[in-house]
């Protein structure tokens, strides 16, 4: 205990005998011609924030400077070897290294660490930073993109004639770093760089770190672009929904807004700038997509609502759609399949298709018997009875016409809404 009191005798002493006449406002070097070595080296110690919409990205760093102060040096054994001590760094010189793309808005520096110096006059001051620096964000391929963020440190004041900054080691030390949930760092290499301004004819020394990342994009693959997808393929199930539901029109049109909400949700993180990113080309296609297939149901459910006035079906039509599309897509009636012959293209009706048995009191020869039944007693062979009848079968003619040429139309259309269905799905 006593050796111990002895030394913390002679820290005092040698605190009051090395800054009795030393001022911290010049630099301290003894030929004021020659550079001061200060070495740099860098520890990121977190990833904060990215924000890719500011373009600014927040980290937490470990910063060290070394330099050599002429003026603090000391014979350790004067001073009952006394090798080192830790003083405040206000009270010794510091070179004013900044972070030359600071974004923070108030320009916090480093925290008021102490410094230790050493009995040769050098000088070692760590310091923790939470920086904010500009970073140029290229959002092209996101969710599966990486940036390149660039930390430039170097002296504000003093040129490269003043003070020589160099980087310790060619990366800065990750062995600390705290991983990230959103990016993974694959490096941070450093360079030093040595500029001539256009304000000054002196040239100023830099070092800059590179902060390679990759973006994680499990969180995004799950949240955005798997409903996306999921979403997606309500669009060509639209196609097979039965026209007389009424839901064809509102079923595209709920896919749309669905879409449209996750888009904005991408718009919102995004920076507004020329360059799209991947996943919102992908809803913008999809989007596109989803509201070609409205309009083709909306077209089709006019094909398939045609009513008896309806022109008949072209022979083009018949041959193409009834015929090979039909049978391509496997759209076929009751009691039909897709391995057995087809009808005849015109729909053309057999024995009593036209009215059947109605046909007979119309179109029969008026002179014949009918059941035995003589002549002179038969009234069905009256002339407006006759006239009646052929009048009924025809209107029982005519509407069997018209069902069939509403039904030959509605063929059409769900063949169209199966052949769309199956294209739609390989679009999505």
């Amino acid at each position: 205990p006593g050796c111990r009191g002895a030394q913390g005798r002679f820290a005092y002493k040698l605190l009051h005998d090395l800054f009795a006449n030393y001022s911290s406002a010049l630099r301290p070097v003894e030929d004021t011609e020659r550079a001061l070595n200060v070495t740099l080296q860098v520890t990121l110690a977190q990833i904060i924030d990215m924000d890719e919409r500011n373009q600014i990205l927040t980290s937490y760093l470990w910063v060290r400077q070394t330099w050599l102060d002429a003026h603090l040096t000391w014979d350790k054994d004067d001073y009952e070897g006394i090798d080192s001590i830790r003083i405040p760094s206000s009270y010794v010189w510091r070179p004013d290294i900044i972070l030359y793309n600071n974004a923070d808005e108030h320009f916090g520096g480093s925290m008021e660490t102490n410094v230790v110096l050493r009995s040769d006059g050098h000088i070692m001051w760590d310091s923790p930073a939470i920086t904010k620096s500009s970073c140029k964000v290229d959002v092209s391929y996101f969710p599966f993109d990486g940036q390149r963020c660039r930390l430039t440190f170097g002296s504000w004041t003093h040129n490269g004639n003043q003070i020589d900054l160099r980087n310790r080691l060619d990366t800065a030390d990750l062995t600390d770093f705290v991983e990230n949930v959103e990016w993974e760092v694959l490096g941070m290499p450093a360079t030093r760089n040595v500029i001539t301004y256009g304000c000054c004819s002196e040239p100023y020394p830099d070092v800059t770190y590179t902060l390679l990342l990759r973006r994680r994009a499990s969180f995004y693959i799950f949240n955005l672009l798997l409903p996306c997808i999921m979403v997606s393929f309500l669009a060509p199930l639209g196609f097979y929904l039965p026209a007389d539901s009424g839901e064809k029109v509102s079923l595209g049109v709920t896919v749309l807004l669905a879409l449209t909400v996750f888009q904005l949700l991408v718009a919102e993180s995004m920076p507004p700038s020329e360059s799209v990113p991947l996943i919102g080309k992908y809803y913008i296609a999809t989007m596109t997509m989803i509201t070609a297939s409205t309009a083709l149901t909306i077209f089709i459910m006019n094909v398939h609502h045609c009513g008896p006035g309806a022109r008949p079906v072209p022979p083009w039509a018949r041959r193409l759609i009834l015929h090979h599309l039909a049978r391509l897509c496997c759209v076929y009636e009751v009691g039909e399949s897709c391995k057995s012959p087809p009808r005849a293209p015109g729909g053309q009706t057999g024995k009593g298709d036209a009215g059947g048995p109605w046909e007979s009191p119309g179109e029969g020869e008026v002179g014949t018997e009918a059941g035995g039944c003589p002549w002179d007693h038969c009234l069905c062979h009256h002339d407006a009875l006759l006239r009646n009848v052929g009048y009924i079968a025809a209107c029982f003619r005519r509407h069997r016409a018209n069902q069939r040429r509403a039904g030959e139309w509605k063929k059409v259309a769900k063949v169209m809404d199966r052949f769309f269905m199956w294209v739609f799905f390989l679009m999505v």
